[in-house]
């Protein structure tokens, strides 16, 4: 071994030695990768620098992004934390894919070059670089706390008289009259609810007991006009005519004037039943309608019960119709300028959960509830007579969504 060292020592003296031209082509030819070794380790921790900054920069972007509305906004977002940290001759249109995933998430992909500075005596000019980042917004649904809300701008929109007895802790009732006044109470009356607003400033109170009054409120517009899809109307009734069973089941489809003799027990199957003219309940009828949709084609149609009834009803929890109850068409301007009446008559106790949404019509509530309501009432104006109602906010349909928070997915 030691013999071979000092071997290869001579021959290195004897190249240092040489002057000749082959000394110098051999280090020219040294020379190159030699430079590209070394100057490659630092052209690649520069690229990994830049991959880096890029990465967390991109990550800002889309945390950012994802919080916009809308896939274009989210966009327009991560290009503007992005216009500043990418070169000049960068077109982000290019470089930047912006994806919305199923989920809910988004991604943003971000390709980019670094220049070297020694790499390029082997032809190497740049390295690409391309970065990742995939962000979720955290959502929390806000439910409505309005329970009541009366659209039409017309005196005493509100009529309370003697002897309605309201209560809840969370609902709401807003009133959107602006008119003198916009709403009437009679003395022997209580509503106590979380907030009674009125968008306009005048109002007659002739006694009574009336929490949480707020005048020249800011009312929130109709949640849900043009929102609910409306069903074409077949000419084939499931139901017509007098029916004088005591027991009835009635499948969903269209019923076409129907009444009801006796005091049956009426079951309505789930599913969408569309009322078409006067259905007539007589005193001491009992109804049960789970998951069920009640839809009015025209302000003519209408349940109508001549005298008090048990009346027991809630909203699908899935489908088309989710949390849906009651509504009516809307759609045609005709048919929306006929204000009818509508008579809430379930004084044997009633039990309703779901949006009833029913604006072209000034309704009279004469009900009582045998346990808590969860509604979401809108008309055109409303009447409560001897009503005993308990109710609170129903929260079976999407509310709006508020971000909660942000964060990067893995």
């Amino acid at each position: 071994m030691h013999r071979f060292r000092r071997k290869i020592s001579h021959q290195l003296r004897h190249l240092a030695g040489d002057r000749g031209g082959n000394f110098a082509l051999t280090t020219a030819l040294l020379l190159v990768p030699l430079v590209a070794a070394a100057g490659g380790a630092i052209d690649y921790v520069d690229a990994s620098l830049e991959r880096t900054r890029l990465q967390d920069t991109l990550d800002a972007a889309i945390l950012s992004a994802v919080s916009k509305p809308d896939p274009a906004s989210q966009r327009d977002e991560a290009e503007r934390f992005l216009a500043n940290a990418v070169s000049s001759d960068t077109d982000l249109q290019s470089a930047l894919i912006v994806t919305a995933n199923p989920d809910g998430s988004l991604t943003g992909i971000l390709a980019s070059k670094v220049d070297t500075r020694f790499l390029s005596v082997v032809g190497i000019k740049s390295m690409d670089i391309k970065v990742r980042s995939t962000a979720i917004a955290v959502k929390a649904e806000q439910f409505s706390d309005t329970c009541i809300r009366v659209l039409g701008n017309q005196p005493t929109a509100v009529l309370i008289n003697t002897g309605a007895n309201v209560k809840s802790k969370k609902c709401a009732v807003e009133v959107a009259s602006t008119q003198n006044p916009a709403f009437t109470m009679n003395s022997g009356a209580t509503i106590a609810t979380a907030d009674f607003c009125v968008a306009g400033t005048n109002y007659l109170k002739n006694g009574g007991t009336l929490s949480n009054l707020k005048t020249g409120c800011n009312i929130s517009p109709d949640p849900y006009a043009g929102k609910i899809p409306e069903p074409a109307v077949s000419a084939t009734c499931t139901s017509s005519g007098v029916r004088n069973e005591p027991v009835v089941e009635l499948a969903p489809g269209v019923h076409c004037g129907t009444t009801f003799h006796g005091t049956p027990v009426i079951t309505f199957k789930p599913g969408l039943h569309i009322i078409k003219g006067r259905m007539i309940l007589n005193t001491g009828t009992t109804v049960i309608a789970e998951g069920v949709t009640f839809y009015f084609p025209d302000t003519d149609s209408e349940i109508r019960a001549n005298g008090g009834l048990s009346f027991t009803a809630s909203a699908p929890t899935k489908g088309v119709y989710k949390g849906i109850l009651m509504f009516e068409k809307t759609s045609d301007p005709a048919n929306n300028a006929r204000k009818q009446q509508y008579i809430f008559n379930g004084s044997l106790g009633e039990n309703l959960s779901g949006v009833i949404y029913l604006p072209n019509r000034d309704v009279v509530y004469n009900s009582k509830t045998n346990q808590e309501s969860k509604i979401s009432l809108v008309v055109n104006t409303i009447i409560m007579n001897s009503s005993q109602w308990q109710i609170e906010p129903y929260e079976g349909i999407g509310g709006t969504s508020e971000i909660k928070a942000v964060r990067l997915v893995n």
